[in-house]
């Protein structure tokens, strides 16, 4: 078996910055051994597979480790990947996904996802988040994800987590977030417990963070970057009770695998 890959850096108008992610668009669903076997193989913190559904995708993704609910610039790569190498015509492309109706909108060189809003819940700043991260949180949020807000843009730089410590929250992964210097805010995003110690640039934890911060500052629109080593910029935009995150994206690599399926 031959199957067409792209390696697309997301949230990045240039190579080597952004988020890598790894896409397929198939024909047909592989096995979900199989599929999480080539995530694992590509060693990438998301692969994205997609596979044509009557006028619009269905959508999976999967970390070296796991396969996840929700996933921003993987469909921002597999979206680049449509419009760009399959040439699809519409400026709107439309996913299901595990979470919901998904879609990505095609305004110039940027690409807007929509992507549902989600509401954190306030929590106590624990022991074992404080050890686990190594910070003295202003505030604690949690949904699925560990929402934790740091007094300064040079706090969130400095986090430092221990991972064996972080993977044994019962969360699937921390963010850590504060006002920006040159942003509306910034983050970072650590998930070991699905086999990404630092993710680049993640568009979901960005469900959680636009309403947060909407709400504390005030207004609608908001720049973002998540300043991770590679880092990456995010437009994100607050309407009802769905979030736009827009950002550029950048094909890197296209090749074949080759595999012998029984």
């Amino acid at each position: 078996m031959a199957l067409e890959f792209y390696q697309v850096d997301a949230f990045s108008d240039r190579p080597f910055a952004g988020n890598p992610a790894m896409v397929y668009r198939l024909e047909q669903w592989l096995s979900d051994e199989l599929m999480q076997n080539i995530a694992a193989e590509h060693n990438l913190a998301e692969t994205a597979f997609v596979v044509r559904q009557g006028a619009g995708w269905h959508i999976r993704w999967f970390t070296p480790a796991t396969e996840v609910p929700l996933c921003g610039h993987a469909t921002l790569a597999s979206a680049h990947v449509l419009f760009e190498i399959y040439k699809e015509p519409a400026e709107r492309l439309e996913f299901a996904s595990q979470s919901g109706p998904l879609s990505v909108t095609r305004e110039g060189d940027r690409l807007w996802l929509d992507f549902p809003l989600i509401e954190p819940r306030p929590i106590e700043a624990s022991a074992a988040i404080e050890a686990a991260l190594g910070v003295k949180p202003l505030q604690v949020w949690e949904s699925n994800e560990l929402l934790v807000v740091l007094e300064s843009e040079q706090a969130v730089r400095a986090c430092q987590p221990d991972m064996a410590a972080l993977a044994q929250l019962p969360w699937l992964g921390a963010i850590v977030t504060a006002r920006g210097s040159g942003h509306d805010f910034v983050s970072r995003y650590f998930a070991p417990a699905i086999g990404i110690d630092e993710d680049p640039v993640t568009g979901s934890t960005h469900c959680l963070l636009i309403p947060y911060w909407a709400e504390r500052l005030g207004k609608a629109e908001l720049n973002a970057y998540q300043c991770s080593a590679r880092g990456g910029a995010l437009f994100c935009r607050l309407e009802g009770e769905r979030v736009k995150i827009g950002g550029q994206a950048r094909l890197v690599a296209r090749g074949t695998l080759l595999i012998d399926v029984a």
